[in-house]
């Protein structure tokens, strides 16, 4: 990531969810008035325009021959995501933490998180540009939410709880999205030691990508291009897993895997007549705390 500049892929992402809101009340997935807010001047104006259905089937198709696959996988991913935090929440959570919060606006646009505390820790850079335009679009912040800063490859948890304590013996509804595939492993490891300290029944949703990928980016469609264009922005993949080691890894730390679906498999739940090709590699883990 540039230090000067909140996230690009943080931005595209807001763009996504801009775009599956302009869609008719009927057709969309879920409703995110506040995405926007996240956009620059011509990434504004296109969501502006994408209400029109024949431009945004233009846009989208801008979209997929520069990015195959990952505007649906990243609206299929986020309904999918809703649902599983709706799930924790439901069966005993008493507290949302969002450890890379990126543009996540799930503490503004879900309503049944309007009761529940929610913490949001995220780089500086991305932190601050999140809570302006949130505030702007808002009025002002939720009463229920706090922005606490972190980098993760320089800083630890651990560290933060000395200035922003958090309450660990609460069960808590934990999202780690889009972030693992951007650290290192002793710093997805230092994470996932400090997510054990949480009580039981707290659960873990997060992504990753398959460690084939970074590998042999051959293997997937589209992938070749992307890790290129990542690294052109400065926001290079580092890390990812192999499926068939997760279970085993997340048990060494107290979690027990719940689900682990690929982009394939969420954008068929959700979005059934799909074609796409392209993001396959990208997946959602769902974990509980034993």
């Amino acid at each position: 990531m540039k230090t000067n500049k909140a996230s690009r892929t943080a931005q595209y992402m807001a763009l996504f969810r801009a775009l599956e809101t302009s869609r008719p009340a009927g057709m969309r997935l879920f409703n995110d008035p506040y995405a926007a807010a996240f956009l620059g001047m011509k990434l504004r104006g296109a969501a502006q325009l994408s209400r029109i259905a024949v431009i945004r089937n233009i846009i989208e198709g801008i979209i997929y021959r520069k990015i195959p696959g990952a505007l649906s996988s990243g609206i299929a991913r986020t309904k999918y995501i809703d649902d599983l935090l709706y799930y924790a929440v439901n069966n005993g959570a008493q507290q949302v933490l969002i450890l890379g919060a990126g543009f996540d606006t799930r503490c503004a646009r879900l309503p049944f998180l309007r009761s529940t505390p929610v913490i949001e820790i995220d780089h500086p850079n991305t932190s601050v540009q999140k809570v302006t335009a949130l505030k702007s679009a808002m009025g002002r912040l939720p009463a229920n939410v706090s922005f606490h800063q972190l980098d993760f490859n320089k800083e630890s948890l651990d560290d933060m709880l000395t200035w922003n304590p958090i309450d660990l013996d609460k069960p808590t509804a934990i999202i780690w999205e889009g972030v693992t595939n951007y650290l290192n492993p002793t710093a997805v490891d230092n994470v996932f030691r400090f997510l054990s300290r949480f009580a039981g029944g707290s659960y873990i949703i997060f992504t990753y990508v398959h460690r084939l990928v970074l590998d042999n980016p051959q293997a997937y469609y589209g992938a070749e291009k992307l890790l290129i264009d990542l690294d052109k922005i400065e926001e290079s993949w580092t890390f990812g897993f192999k499926p068939d080691e997760l279970k085993p890894y997340l048990n060494g730390f107290d979690w027990a895997l719940l689900e682990d679906k690929g982009a394939t498999d969420y954008r068929r739940k959700y979005i059934p007549y799909n074609t796409e090709r392209g993001y396959e590699f990208y997946r959602v883990a769902f974990a509980k705390k034993r």
